[in-house]
């Protein structure tokens, strides 16, 4: 059931079969809240090598939510550590268990040791669109201009 309160809170169901505490906000303005691993030894993650990492944590989000899994910029910048697809959707109708696909884009080794903070959740409204299949479609001063087509000149 979807609750929005003063603070624009949105009430998400949640089961913790971590060790660890439910994620929060560090702060009363924060987009996301970090997740933790929740594994039984450490796992190392050699250079360009990818791995899933379990939390933990079931949720139940309302329809028209989505749980986005995005990358730590700590663990990122320090340590090349980020999020494979990024960002990763949880949709409104997955019951199954948070999982956080991890690549080390680094040169060096990178132990992942449980409870350590691996990735961010952020949740957001979306929209369902329809496609309309039409011949045209309505012109504009960029037109078909691609990648950089709006930079300077």
């Amino acid at each position: 059931m979807l609750v929005i309160d003063k603070l624009n809170e949105v009430k998400v169901k949640v089961i913790n079969r971590s060790k660890h505490a439910i994620p929060q906000y560090e702060t009363i303005s924060s987009a996301g809240m970090d997740v933790r691993a929740n594994i039984d030894e450490p796992i190392v993650l050699e250079s360009l090598e990818r791995t899933l990492i379990k939390t933990g944590l079931f949720i139940e989000l309302p329809h028209g939510f989505e749980c986005q899994v995005r990358p730590r910029s700590g663990l990122a910048l320090k340590k090349g550590i980020t999020v494979l697809n990024t960002p990763g959707t949880i949709d409104a109708d997955y019951r199954g268990e948070i999982g956080v696909i991890l690549i080390n884009l680094s040169k060096e080794r990178f132990v992942i040791e449980d409870g350590e903070r691996i990735a961010q959740l952020v949740f957001a409204k979306h929209e369902q669109a329809e496609f309309i299949e039409v011949e045209m479609l309505s012109d504009t001063e960029r037109g078909a201009g691609g990648f950089g087509s709006t930079g300077v000149k």
